[in-house]
């Protein structure tokens, strides 16, 4: 079976969001100190929450039919998971001068993730047209397949 460009960026993008949402729940104390501390509840919960989240997400994006749907939330988890990696930033500013600058650099690097989770959602959105233009019967004006 030939994978196309399209389907290897997401099925590159389900696999780091599962190796992520695992290593919310393998390392958890790496990533409780960096839960803002405005947020209610325990850094914990949130650790767990947002690891379950991209778990469910990689699945959603893993998976065909629900491609544009997952990697539409893919994006927004990538916003919403930004406040976090201030709160990294901040933290390791106390830290050695390379692990501080890592931290910060990292900032802008959740823009190219959005943009990968948005050309995603955008091919898939374009596969699911070619495909139902393919299953189209051109006679009765009928699709074959639920599109």
């Amino acid at each position: 079976m030939r994978v196309d460009a399209h389907q290897a960026a997401a099925a590159a993008l389900a696999g780091m969001l599962t190796a992520t949402g695992v290593a919310h729940f393998v390392i958890p104390r790496f990533y409780d100190p960096i839960i803002p501390h405005a947020l209610p509840g325990t850094a914990r919960s949130w650790v767990l929450a947002s690891g379950a989240a991209e778990l469910a997400v990689a699945a959603a994006v893993a998976a065909k039919r629900s491609r544009r749907a997952g990697a539409t939330v893919a994006a927004v988890l990538f916003i919403a998971v930004f406040p976090a990696n201030v709160q990294m930033a901040v933290n390791w500013s106390r830290r050695s001068a390379l692990e501080s600058t890592l931290a910060w650099v990292r900032l802008p690097m959740q823009v190219p993730l959005v943009w990968w989770a948005l050309r995603v959602r955008r091919a898939s959105t374009s596969d699911a047209v070619r495909t139902c233009s393919k299953n189209l019967d051109l006679g009765s004006g009928q699709a074959q397949t639920g599109c």
